[in-house]
């Protein structure tokens, strides 16, 4: 049978920190076998950060795995800078990681903004890439920032109407700039506040069913500030141009292997982006999981990753 679980925990054999400007340095560490098949785990948000966990998607006989907290996020420095913080920046920190441990090409593994920023590295260095495996795809387009911030109130109203009740009725036709202007307020109460309320909402709209260890880990104060500055800092100034360029630049790698899973009831990254990129990338291979979410750790979806970074183990 094919194996459904994550495996054991492992601790890390390297860690580090990357200077990659003069104010961002990036934490990475490898785990698994160091003449293994290089993977690199790109976490979501953008700026939740890596957690021990994500090591757990591959086999540690078979993968050297990379994890880097991308720029302000986790255990990277400034936590929740968005001082020279955009996509091509990330896409720049991740091949000057690469060439700085030695790694000629690797599969890359992402989901959720980790799936946006895995096109985008591929779209960037196909000739670096082994192949994508993709999960709850997110292109960074305003209709699915629009959703993010209104519309997951017609599944999550009781979410939904704590997001916006944090901020007064006379700012609520415009939460994201009224969010912005809290996660940049001159006292570290306010940010606090507001930043916890919006980690809160997405934590809560996350899974099919609710999650408190996923509640949990979005109440935490550095998830927390990481993930609703740099997000909502992404969605003010970092979507793409043109808009469907993820998309329309899917031909740079139609030729590498990829996987794309996603939950059918994911309501943080709704399965009609996922539908356009399978349609654009008819190659990939596509899994769809009827009882699940968005989040990683749901069963089916859990299962169906381990099971694509089984398969890509013929890929070197």
């Amino acid at each position: 049978m094919p194996r459904s679980e994550l495996f054991p925990p492992i601790d890390p054999y390297q860690t580090g920190f990357l200077p990659v400007d003069e104010i961002h340095t990036l934490y990475w560490e490898q785990s698994g076998n160091p003449r293994g098949v290089p993977v690199l785990f790109l976490h979501g948000g953008p700026g939740a950060g890596a957690s021990p966990t994500h090591r757990r998607f591959f086999d540690p006989g078979h993968y050297r795995i990379v994890v880097m907290d991308q720029r302000g996020a986790g255990r990277s420095s400034p936590l929740g800078e968005v001082r020279r913080n955009t996509t091509e920046l990330l896409v720049e920190d991740a091949e000057r990681l690469r060439r700085h441990l030695g790694i000629e090409r690797w599969l890359l593994f992402g989901g959720s903004w980790g799936s946006t920023l895995a096109l985008a590295y591929g779209q960037t260095h196909p000739e670096r890439c082994l192949g994508l495996i993709l999960r709850g795809i997110f292109l960074m387009r305003k209709a699915e920032v629009d959703w993010f911030l209104y519309s997951m109130r017609t599944i999550f109203p009781e979410a939904w109407a704590t997001f916006a009740g944090h901020i007064p009725p006379e700012e609520r036709g415009d939460l994201l700039e009224a969010y912005w202007r809290r996660l940049n307020a001159p006292d570290a109460a306010t940010r606090m506040a507001a930043a916890r309320v919006w980690s809160l909402y997405e934590g809560s709209c996350s899974s099919l069913l609710p999650s408190p260890e996923l509640i949990a880990t979005s109440a935490e104060d550095t998830h927390a500030l990481g993930l609703a500055r740099i997000e909502a800092h992404y969605f003010r100034s970092n979507r793409f141009t043109p808009e469907d360029r993820l998309l329309r630049d899917v031909h740079r790698i139609r030729h590498l292997p990829g996987a794309i899973v996603q939950g059918r009831y994911d309501i943080v990254c709704p399965i009609t982006s996922a539908d356009e990129l399978r349609r654009a990338w008819p190659e990939a291979d596509y899994r769809v999981v009827p009882d699940a979410g968005h989040s990683a750790m749901e069963p089916g979806i859990r299962a169906a990753l381990v099971q694509a970074t089984e398969r890509f183990k013929e890929y070197r």
